[in-house]
């Protein structure tokens, strides 16, 4: 996972979980469901990073690297 994408879905999750907690502390409804939606977009974004490095993998594993530009 790149170190950018990784530190966004972190990131997101995180207010995500703060947007939840606030939501239910001061019993507003619609901040606890920008906050389960903000963490799922990070679960999201982490979920695709993880298979795209395991497709990344795959790939490398099978010889493809021989064939990929180096970047």
């Amino acid at each position: 996972m790149a170190a950018g994408e990784k530190g966004q879905s972190k990131g997101e999750q995180i207010k995500g979980k703060l947007k939840e907690g606030a939501g239910k502390v001061t019993g507003n409804e619609r901040l606890k469901a920008e906050g389960r939606a903000e963490q799922a977009k990070g679960n999201a974004r982490e979920a695709k990073e993880d298979l795209k490095d395991g497709v990344r993998g795959t790939v490398d594993g099978l010889g493809g690297d021989k064939h990929r530009p180096t970047r």
